[in-house]
């Protein structure tokens, strides 16, 4: 990936002229069958534009309570678009129709408008589960009837298509606007993409720049992200076997609370019980090699990767299950 980005064409992507940029921004768009893409520095950067474009100041956002857009992404859709989010609370990470029509506010001067719905897919927090497209399907008729807009952060749209076989162009085409990332399944060290129609782009090009993510000579970086896409897709299904294979061995510890039916695609959350906190227990695991990150005061997420081997999601495990399984 190194020699390809030293190697990419580059020119100046603020004035379109840089080709590898507009290379990866074609293949993306061909990739999610929507009519243009635009290359954008973080997910974060790009779910925030992509509100930005299809709301208006005052408007209210629909979403999942444990969504990334509400609580990973530093208050941005208030400070940078004006809007309000108003949660729905499921317990599996995978909103219906029927409970977001619930949450459609009625057309009154004095109430937000109801203006987009955005869903994750995977879903980070519920230990990146893929909501089914019969599900998805549903939603955008509701939205349609409504004239809602509707967005889906699919940072990990990647692995939704790997564990479900439904392509990305068929999950990405119920969808205004689509975000992707390449820094994360793919491998790349920075990098993701937004798309939806051409004039969709042409705005968000504009408000790309008013968040500061317009870049220069950035085919470096839209190499690494080719680079992904041409070669790390096809080893999704290993990071799957790998979450599987991880959450099948710590599930017996007596300490450790896991559903293995919400082990679908790279990402194992699991609770334990015990006195330390979940801070403490990933600082002691972390002085040992292991890597995880607490997402509760008894709670933890593990993410599988390119970088990890089956030999040593074992070795992991056998850590994991040492730390959590005292007395």
């Amino acid at each position: 990936m190194r020699e390809y980005m030293l190697d990419a064409a580059v020119g100046d992507d603020v004035f379109g002229e840089d080709p590898t940029v507009n290379r990866l921004q074609e293949v993306t768009a061909t990739l999610l069958g929507k009519e243009a893409a635009l290359f954008v520095p973080s997910g974060c950067m790009g779910n925030e534009i992509c509100i930005r474009v299809l709301t208006n100041p005052g408007d209210e956002l629909i979403c999942d309570a444990e969504s990334h857009i509400i609580n990973y992404e530093a208050g941005a859709m208030a400070m940078l678009s004006g809007v309000q989010h108003r949660p729905v609370y499921q317990t599996n990470g995978i909103l219906t129709a029927d409970a977001i029509k619930e949450l459609i506010r009625p057309s009154t001067y004095y109430f937000p408008s109801s203006r987009l719905i955005a869903l994750e897919n995977t879903h980070n927090m519920a230990g990146g589960i893929v909501t089914p497209l019969p599900v998805i399907e549903e939603i955008a008729k509701l939205a349609r009837d409504h004239q809602l807009k509707t967005h889906l952060d699919g940072a990990r749209l990647w692995h939704a298509s790997t564990a479900s076989g439904v392509s990305v162009a068929e999950y990405a085409r119920h969808f205004d606007s689509v975000m992707v990332c390449f820094s994360k399944a793919l491998g790349a060290p920075v990098g993701s993409a937004i798309a939806g129609t051409t004039s969709f782009i042409d705005e968000a090009r504009r408000v790309r720049k008013q968040f500061g993510g317009a870049m220069r000579q950035a085919g470096i970086l839209a190499a690494a992200c080719l680079f992904g896409l041409d070669n790390n897709r096809e080893k999704l299904e290993t990071d799957h076997e790998n979450a599987f294979h991880l959450a099948d061995m710590i599930s017996g510890a007596r300490n450790i609370e896991l559903d293995m039916q919400m082990v679908q695609t790279n990402i194992v959350i699991f609770s334990y019980k015990g006195n330390q906190t979940s801070d403490e227990a990933c600082q002691h695991l972390q002085n040992r090699g292991v890597q995880l990150i607490p997402v509760g005061e008894k709670r933890v997420r593990a993410v599988t990767h390119l970088d990890v081997s089956k030999k040593d999601i074992e070795a992991a495990a056998t850590m994991i299950i040492n730390e959590f399984d005292q007395e």
